[in-house]
């Protein structure tokens, strides 16, 4: 052993843990180091080369679970510690490197083949976007890999970045970080689970992860059943969840409901029985409600098709979609089976199956209209809830942003479009769902207006300071989605050029590209805003009684948001069917604050 911090087993040693009912193939090829207590291992075996940390005398204690620190019966085979492990009741712990402060308890089976290299077959079950993930992996390396399969270039230097690293002894399977606790699961399998001291992830009564990467202070508990993954940071799996060949991004929830072969970007909520997401790619901010089928498979013919949704997407209770399906950002389905594909183009709007008069009913801007409270929220609750030490996966978490702002125009310009002389609203059969019943625009000029103001809000707030800092120049109005971090495709495009002609020669690079685009965004939001302005007003450059009267709107409209979110929650406040289940005004009060 080169290493000098490890040392042999002295003679004495040796006999001390036979003494205490342990046994090794040979006892050369264990190593320790120091302090060393022989007495804190017990009725265990040894096989193949095994290093064990420093092992003292002191307990290890996990919520109301206290066990003594050291290794007690358990079989280890080619096993690296760090120091102070606790280790009880694993019946096969092998191929794994274990960082320091772990505690393992009650583990039927843990291994990890290292060179069994496996793909996820993430947004579609064809396996034609598969990728192979890999310790640091960020959601918006996973899109990339699985998004852009035109560039083939593109994708043989994503394949051998990840080789390289996963050759490594950083990057191969079989790694556990400092102070991660996993008790009470039967199967755990080729996997890598980051932990730290200020970010530690937990395993608690799992039945079987295998083949997966689980990202710093995630927790997964109770019953979940999980192969071929990959999740960011603090993500939580629990009650029973069975996924596979999925990508979760990080401050996400997923519990008692089945999910597949998908790309979830941060900050998604499904935690309701009887639903299930498949082949989708849902771009955070989300929640699926209970008894969904997203994408069932069994409403198509084949299983190549896929459901792609923007930000925000929160369909109702029992909705049920066909492949291949995509939504807008920020788009509320109403309860309902939806007999047909759809391509919902219209950002923030409410869409409903009428089925009394056999219609597709979309009504534009509905959350501005009608639901600020939930609107305004939306924005802060994600960014209230981010708990992440490390950050390596950037998030724009305001539902007011340039990718939404530029949906926003595009749907301005499809209502116009569709808004005929007589004032009416056609929508072309087939344009919005693939059926041949027609498709009503509910509310489209308030619909119009609604998105005006918002255009103008998300503006002024990114120039709020009050002076027009940002003077004629480029905007860039095309807006790509990498993972939750906002970038211009042509930074995009450059971005892959770079990594085709190597420029770019690992996925370090690409992160530090990545770092640097992220500082560089506040400006191009800004650029991005004051431009906004200009198009709305016709102009190439704001003079001082435009900007005067964007200001003036502005401080408007922020009395109008403030309003509607009175508004929207006085509604639920006197709703009688609301409050009947409270005696009186006083409990209603105490348990609602």
């Amino acid at each position: 052993m080169e290493n000098k911090k490890y040392r042999n087993l002295t003679t004495a040693e040796i006999s001390q843990l036979e003494g205490y009912g342990n046994c090794a193939e040979d006892w050369t090829t264990v190593w320790v180091a120091e302090p060393f207590c022989a007495e804190c291992v017990r009725n265990s075996t040894f096989e193949g080369t095994v290093i064990l940390g420093a092992i003292e005398n002191h307990k290890h204690t996990d919520e109301a679970l206290s066990l003594r620190e050291g290794i007690y019966n358990s079989t280890l085979v080619n096993v690296t510690f760090g120091n102070h492990p606790t280790v009880h009741n694993v019946h096969m712990l092998s191929g794994y490197t274990v960082g320091d402060d772990v505690l393992l308890f009650n583990i039927d089976e843990m291994t990890c083949n290292p060179s069994n290299l496996v793909w996820l077959e993430p947004m579609n079950e064809n396996g034609g976007r598969k990728i192979l993930p890999f310790s640091g992996m960020t959601i918006g390396d996973a899109y990339m890999w699985a998004r852009y399969r035109g560039r083939k270039a593109f994708m043989e230097r994503l394949e051998q970045f990840t080789r390289d690293l996963l050759a490594t002894d950083e990057g191969r399977y079989g790694r556990v970080g400092d102070c991660c606790v996993i008790k009470n699961t039967k199967s755990l399998h080729n996997l890598i689970i980051r932990s730290s001291k200020e970010d530690s992830s937990r395993v608690d009564s799992c039945i079987t992860l295998r083949d997966g990467v689980v990202g710093y202070g995630c927790t997964i508990e109770y019953g979940v059943i999980a192969e071929r993954f990959l999740l960011g940071e603090h993500v939580h799996l629990e009650f029973g969840l069975r996924l596979n060949d999925t990508v979760v991004g990080d401050n996400s929830t997923l519990a008692r409901c089945e999910v597949g072969n998908s790309i979830i970007f941060p900050a998604h909520e499904q935690h309701h029985n009887n639903s299930f997401l498949i082949a989708g790619l849902i771009m955070g901010q989300s929640n699926i409600a209970a008894g969904g089928t997203i994408g069932s498979n069994h409403n198509s013919r084949t299983a190549d098709n896929e459901l792609a949704a923007g930000r925000g997407f929160w369909p109702g209770l029992c909705c049920s979609f066909k492949h291949s399906s995509r939504f807008a950002s920020y788009c509320l389905l109403a309860k309902g089976d939806y007999p047909a594909e759809l391509d919902i183009t219209l950002p923030f709007a409410l869409v409903n199956n009428n089925v009394s008069k056999d219609q597709l009913e979309v009504m534009p801007a509905y959350w501005w209209m009608y639901n600020m409270y939930a609107m305004d929220r939306n924005s802060k609750k994600f960014a209230k809830r981010d708990k992440r030490k490390i950050k390596a996966q950037h998030i724009e978490f305001d539902n007011l942003a340039p990718d939404t702002a530029e949906e926003i125009f595009c749907g301005m310009e499809q209502l116009r479009k569709w808004r005929t002389k007589s004032g009416e609203w056609k929508v072309e059969r087939g344009e919005m769902e693939k059926s041949k019943r027609p498709t009503l625009i509910l509310k489209g000029e308030e619909g119009l207006k609604a998105y005006e103001e918002m255009l103008v809000f998300y503006a002024m707030k990114n120039l709020e300071s009050g002076e027009r800092k940002v003077e004629r120049g480029k905007c860039e109005t095309d807006w790509v989605n990498i993972g939750g971090q906002l970038v211009s495709k042509p930074d995009m495009e450059h971005l892959i050029t770079d990594v085709e002609n190597g420029t770019i020669c690992s996925w370090q690079q690409l992160h530090d590209r990545m770092d640097t685009l992220w500082e560089a965004y506040p400006a191009q939001r800004e650029a991005h805003a004051y431009g906004v302005l200009c198009r709305l007003s016709g102009v190439d450059q704001l003079d001082d009684t435009l900007w005067h009267q964007y200001q003036q709107r502005y401080e408007e409209i922020k009395i109008y948001i403030e309003e509607q979110k009175v508004a929207s929650r006085h509604k639920d406040e006197v709703n009688p069917f609301r409050n009947m289940t409270y005696w009186d005004d006083d409990e209603r009060a105490a348990v609602l604050s």
